[in-house]
């Protein structure tokens, strides 16, 4: 397990993420630097590095720099209990940041309770992690199961009515498909199929004909990346030709690059505004940075910087000298914190963050639309 500096050695430079052996505030990450979700993850931490490496140029957090430990754990629940572990005892970090995936963030659960950990932003918005509150996660994205019901409802008012479910077969499929059963009930649907697929090995030789037999107008598919990317890829090969629907997970310009020519008109729901929506305070100071770095930002990149003001705001709050026990408190201080046209609050019974979902499409041009 080595640390991102040594992993990312060509992004950081890419991404600005300059860390430093000196920072002070450490801050611990496990998340799948390499395996199918590496180039949303890529994204969504070059987000982060642009705002913390804007407050470490400016002092960092009360003369403190701000560090990023991030461990690689392949996108395996397995690894990332154990980069979790090595985080917080072996490199005693003040909290954990932007972990990804359900399973994975379900799996640290106890350990974070044990240790007085404080999550912040972890990216999957399982209803598991917001219903009962779990005492040292704090959310920012709206919940999974908001997005699917949206875009169910979007479909329905289009006259859409043969819609079925691909999901992937853990945790992460399951909530999401609950959130689906409860669309398809509110517009008074059902849905026309449900298929599942294997995390670990997904194969859809044999289910893309069988949906391709039902010729859905549209298709649900929930699952993460590269397996998401392969699958619409076959669906496709065996003649489906409706409206594909994907989460905000999936919300990447690395996702598009993988789907390459089958991106286009491919609606992914969203649960932050358009990196493009300048009226936002928010969007307008995140693609100023992006510029004077010569990137271009994308929902998942938009997604990390957020979660990088929630977690710098946290240790301003948490006072010269923060503990995790410090840290957890002043994150349940938050009362209507504007993020820049984005309201978050917490309180010791709610750590649900945001409440924004929205639909986007696929353009030619490669762009999310809204």
């Amino acid at each position: 397990m080595k640390p991102w500096s040594t992993l990312w050695a060509g992004a950081l430079l890419v991404l600005g993420l300059c860390t430093t052996s000196h920072a002070q505030l450490l801050i611990g990450q496990t998340v799948g630097v390499t395996g199918s979700a590496a180039a949303t993850v890529k994204e969504s931490m070059g987000g982060a590095a642009l705002y913390i490496n804007h407050v470490n140029a400016k002092g960092g957090v009360g003369g403190q720099k701000v560090e990023i430990l991030t461990l690689d754990d392949q996108f395996d629940p397995k690894l990332t209990l154990a980069n979790a572990r090595t985080l917080i005892t072996d490199k005693n970090v003040l909290a954990l940041f932007m972990t990804r995936g359900t399973p994975h963030t379900q799996g640290i659960i106890r350990l974070l309770d044990e240790s007085g950990v404080p999550l912040i932003g972890p990216s999957t918005g399982a209803m598991v992690l917001h219903r009962p509150v779990q005492k040292y996660i704090f959310n920012v994205r709206a919940p999974y199961q908001r997005e699917v019901k949206k875009a169910i409802g979007h479909l329905a008012t289009l006259g859409v009515q043969r819609i079925g479910v691909v999901h992937v077969d853990d945790t992460f499929g399951a909530d999401a498909l609950a959130g689906a059963l409860a669309g398809f009930q509110e517009n008074q649907q059902k849905a026309l199929f449900v298929e599942k697929f294997d995390r670990a090995k997904p194969d859809f030789s044999a289910m893309a004909p069988q949906v391709a037999q039902q010729n859905p107008q549209a298709v649900i598919f929930i699952g993460t990346g590269s397996a998401v990317v392969d699958g619409i890829k076959a669906l496709r090969a065996a003649g489906v030709t409706g409206q594909i629907v994907t989460l905000s997970n999936n919300a990447s310009g690395g996702f598009v690059k993988a789907l390459g020519e089958h991106s286009r008109g491919v609606v992914v729901t969203q649960v932050f505004p358009s990196e493009r929506s300048v009226t936002y305070p928010l969007v307008r100071e995140a693609a100023t940075l992006a510029r004077e770095a010569k990137i271009d930002l994308t929902p998942a990149m938009l997604e990390g910087f957020t979660n990088a003001k929630v977690l710098v705001e946290a240790l301003r709050r948490a006072g010269p000298n923060p503990t995790r026990a410090r840290l957890h408190d002043a994150l349940e201080s938050f009362r209507k914190f504007d993020l820049g046209g984005l309201s978050l609050s917490y309180t010791a019974d709610d750590h649900s963050g945001l409440d924004f979902s929205d639909l986007s499409i696929i353009g030619p041009d490669g762009h999310f639309r809204r």
